[in-house]
């Protein structure tokens, strides 16, 4: 990879990452207003416009940083398979995909839920906790990423160990 293309694909990598974290920190904002707030349009404001942050924002977001971060990987001397940081952060973007995926349906009822009627507190509680704590996590998880690309815990692989560009 030359050292403009790999600038390009580090740039499109970080964007998204960064990007994503900001969905996600949005999502849970609205999980936490939807929940707390007293004020039943807000609550249903905030669950109605939920699906679509999710769709057309968070899941392409997450797919970007995902493929970026292979594309970067395999053109630089990191490698995908080289680094246990490296395979952490693919196992932490490789879990969350399907993780959100899995998320949407509960963001599908509680939004339905909405667009009928006013949700009052115990109306969906659970599911509505739950994508307060869904979001907390994959924060976690993108914050632990993020941490594993700053400070790049030293340790090959067994595949890096025999590798012969060390």
């Amino acid at each position: 990879m030359t050292p403009a293309l790999r600038k390009l694909v580090l740039l499109a990598h970080i964007t998204a990452s960064v990007a994503w974290s900001g969905a996600v920190a949005a999502f849970l904002a609205l999980a936490i207003t939807g929940l707390n707030s007293a004020n039943a349009q807000i609550v249903r404001s905030s669950y109605l416009v939920m699906p679509p942050i999710t769709w057309y924002i968070i899941i392409p977001l997450a797919f970007a940083s995902l493929s970026s971060g292979v594309v970067l990987s395999l053109g630089t001397k990191w490698g995908l398979f080289r680094y246990y940081w490296v395979l952490a952060k693919l196992l932490i973007n490789s879990l969350s995909i399907p993780i959100l995926l899995l998320h949407t349906q509960v963001i599908r009822a509680v939004a339905g839920a909405a667009a009928k009627a006013a949700l009052s507190p115990a109306d969906l509680h659970d599911q509505r906790v739950q994508l307060v704590t869904i979001s907390i996590a994959a924060l976690l998880a993108l914050l632990a990423a993020v941490f594993l690309s700053v400070y790049k815990p030293r340790g090959l692989t067994p595949y890096g160990q025999r590798s012969p560009l060390k």
